[in-house]
């Protein structure tokens, strides 16, 4: 039997509490041992709970007790997840977290000290929720030379967007609807500003190269500016607009990573990625382009992806599973260097702007129900080069790239 903690009783600690006890013989058949909960940390009493005899409140009793091999840290953010987590590797204990803030800022120590004590740090449900991304990723593409990751990896922002998109919302009101739903947090700056997304990017991509990802080198964009009448030119266009986190390698060995809305066609595997469902697709030189499309939040499907963990963890609970990254800095190609088509709207008639605007490249010229304003697609330029000519241009509305 393999004894257990879970630190933090919230929304993805309940939920592996659950699991573990509501699928016990599953999991220990899986495991080939049972895997029980010996303790519960958090500041909160929970008197009549399933675990309130579990409770505690004391992390040492946790970080001392032999008997508690594998730690879930369920608590989110960096303090106090980071000393806990970093204590109870160095006692020789493996730790299972969904806690994305934690493996981008720290992954590459915790992994480290994991190794030199011969235990595990996993992280399967720090990216994608349920869905089965990170060990793939390790093991089952281990053959492949990943050579682009792209994905809509956070579900607030796909649910406001398909709000506007299919409803004709107003950020504003499909925002506070998902904090109505409980989708989105209060202060959601994480997620509407693409934090969120950035993170879970660079895990993705310290994986594929095998090097660490600096998070705060990705260029990142939210959806905050994002407006129902930039839906209304995308629906003309047979577009949608998502928020998208990309990573692609580059022939000189640098990686281009970064986070923005994008304008994507009808006929792209995450146009129908709708509500708060992930797609993630993952290109190898070889296999080609497969894609991971699942609930990317939620208790359960959080939870059952901490539990595969704690599953992987009690199989090798002798030795360490080589995953992950090693310390060697991946450099991060400036964001001027990437090439898009754009969408630009602008203020003013066709007729008396477009001969002001043809270093832009004209493909295409799009007009709504407006009678001041139209847009148009670029070229395919670089940020730099678009950068410069919208600084010479008048009356530039809102510019969007298009994937």
């Amino acid at each position: 039997m393999m004894k257990a903690a879970v630190m933090g009783y919230g929304t993805i600690g309940s939920g592996v509490a659950e699991i573990l006890e509501k699928n016990k013989e599953v999991v220990a058949k899986a495991a080939g041992q049972e895997i029980s909960l010996k303790y519960v940390l958090d500041l909160r009493e929970f008197p009549g709970s399933p675990v309130e005899d579990k409770l505690i409140h004391d992390f040492s009793v946790i970080e001392q007790d032999p008997e508690v091999q594998i730690v879930v840290e369920a608590m989110g953010g960096l303090n106090p997840a980071y000393p806990f987590v970093k204590a109870c590797l160095l006692a020789g204990k493996h730790v299972a977290t969904s806690n994305k803030a934690l493996v981008a800022a720290y992954g590459t120590e915790l992994l480290e000290i994991a190794r030199k004590n011969h235990v595990n740090f996993f992280f399967e449900a720090s990216v994608g929720g349920g869905i089965p991304i990170i060990r793939p990723l390790s093991t089952c593409l281990t053959g492949e030379k990943i050579q682009e990751i792209t994905g809509i990896l956070n579900g607030t922002t796909n649910f406001i967007l398909t709000k506007m998109d299919k409803e004709g919302w107003s950020f504003d009101s499909a925002l506070k609807e998902a904090q109505r739903l409980g989708y989105a947090e209060q202060n959601p700056e994480a997620d509407v500003e693409g934090h969120d997304t950035c993170r879970k990017i660079a895990i993705l991509m310290a994986i594929a190269t095998g090097m660490e990802v600096n998070y705060e080198e990705i260029y990142t964009e939210g959806i905050t500016r994002i407006s129902d009448t930039d839906f209304q030119y995308a629906e003309k266009m047979g577009m949608s607009i998502k928020l998208v986190g990309c990573g692609k390698r580059k022939d000189d060995g640098m990686v281009s990573a970064y986070v923005l809305p994008l304008m994507i066609s009808r006929d792209h595997p995450l146009y129908m990625v709708s509500d708060v469902y992930n797609g993630i697709l993952v290109k190898g030189n070889m296999l080609g382009t497969t894609m991971y499309y699942g609930s990317g939040a939620g208790k359960l499907p959080t939870a059952s992806a901490v539990v595969a963990d704690m599953i992987e963890a009690a199989k090798h609970s002798k030795q360490n599973v080589s995953m992950g990254w090693c310390s060697r800095k991946q450099e991060i190609a400036p964001m001027g260097t990437n090439e898009f088509h754009y969408f630009i709207r602008i203020s003013g008639q066709p007729e008396g702007m477009l001969p002001k605007l043809t270093a832009f490249g004209l493909r295409e010229v799009i007009s709504i129900d407006s009678q001041d304003e139209f847009a148009i697609i670029s070229k395919k330029m670089s940020e730099a080069e678009l950068k410069e000519e919208a600084a010479k241009a008048e009356g530039i509305l809102k510019v969007i790239r298009i994937e």
